[in-house]
C-alpha cells in the first residue's frame, strides 16, 4: 500500500490527543476522501502523511517508509515525492503565478531550464498557462486554487494531499477542482483529500475514510480501532 496507518496516535504538546489508534490503508494509485467534522483529526492525518508531524504512538508508513524512523536530514527528500494543496493556497501575493509554482523546484535546486519547462507544463495542466505572469490577487478564488494544485504537482509528486481544497469554492468550481485531481489520479498519482463537503464525496463514488473524534471509522459505522495494549498514563 502507498499509505498505512497502524494504530497511529498523535498527542500534541498541549495534551490534546488529535488522533487515537487510527488504522487504515490507502493503495497506490487510489483516490480517497478523509471526511469528518472540523477538528475531527483530518488535518492531523495529512500532517502525519506529509511528515509535518510524527506519530506519538503507532506506525505511519508512506511509500514503504516508516516516518517515525526517518532521520531529519532525509525529510526534505521524502517531502519532494509528495504535493500538498492547502485551503488558503498560501500563495506569495507579490510574486507572479509562475514564481509561485516554481517555489518547490527552487527549493529542490532544480536547473533553471528544467524549472521553466516544468512550471509551464504544470500551469498548462490546470489551464492557467496564459496567466503565468499575473499576480495571485488578479485571479479569481478558483484560479488561485488551481495555482495551488499546479505548485503541488510541479514536483512530479506520486502522492497528492489536499486539505479542504474546495472549502471556499462554489459547487461548479468544486467539481472543476475535483476533475483536476481525477486527471492526476488517472495517470497513477495517489490522491488523498480531506473535506467536509459530503455532497462532493457522494457525487464522486470514491472510498471514504471517516474520522470522528480522532478515531477512524468505516462508513458502515463499525469502529476499526484496535484497542491499544498500553494503559493510558
Amino acid at each position: 500500500s502507498m499509505i498505512r496507518f497502524d494504530r497511529a496516535s498523535k498527542r500534541y504538546p498541549n495534551g490534546r490527543e488529535a488522533l487515537s489508534g487510527a488504522t487504515f490503508d490507502i493503495r497506490e494509485g487510489e483516490m480517497v476522501f478523509l471526511t469528518g467534522r472540523s477538528g475531527a483529526g483530518k488535518s492531523t492525518v495529512l500532517k502525519l502523511i506529509a511528515l509535518l508531524e510524527r506519530p506519538t504512538r503507532g506506525l505511519v508508513m508512506v511509500n514503504g517508509c516508516n516516518t517515525a524512523a526517518l532521520s531529519s536530514r532525509r525529510i526534505p527528500a521524502f517531502r519532494r515525492q509528495l504535493g500538498v494543496v492547502f485551503q488558503d493556497h498560501r500563495l506569495l501575493t507579490e510574486r507572479s503565478i509562475f514564481d509561485n509554482v516554481a517555489l518547490p523546484l527552487h527549493a529542490a535546486h532544480a536547473p533553471l531550464k528544467e524549472i521553466d519547462k516544468r512550471v509551464r507544463a504544470a500551469l498548462d495542466q490546470v489551464g492557467l498557462l496564459d496567466r503565468a505572469q499575473a499576480l495571485p490577487l488578479e485571479l479569481s478564488v478558483g484560479e488561485q486554487q488551481r495555482v495551488g494544485i499546479a505548485r503541488a504537482v510541479v514536483v512530479f509528486a506520486n502522492l497528492l494531499l489536499a486539505d479542504e481544497p474546495t472549502g471556499n469554492l462554489d459547487p461548479g468550481l468544486s467539481m472543476e477542482v475535483m476533475g483536476l485531481f481525477r486527471r492526476f489520479n488517472d495517470v497513477g498519482v495517489t490522491v488523498v483529500i480531506a473535506t467536509h463537503d459530503i455532497e462532493l464525496v457522494k457525487a464522486s463514488g470514491l472510498r471514504e475514510i471517516v474520522i470522528a473524534d480522532g478515531k477512524v471509522q468505516d462508513p458502515a459505522g463499525e469502529n476499526l480501532v484496535v484497542p491499544s495494549m498500553e494503559a493510558e498514563r
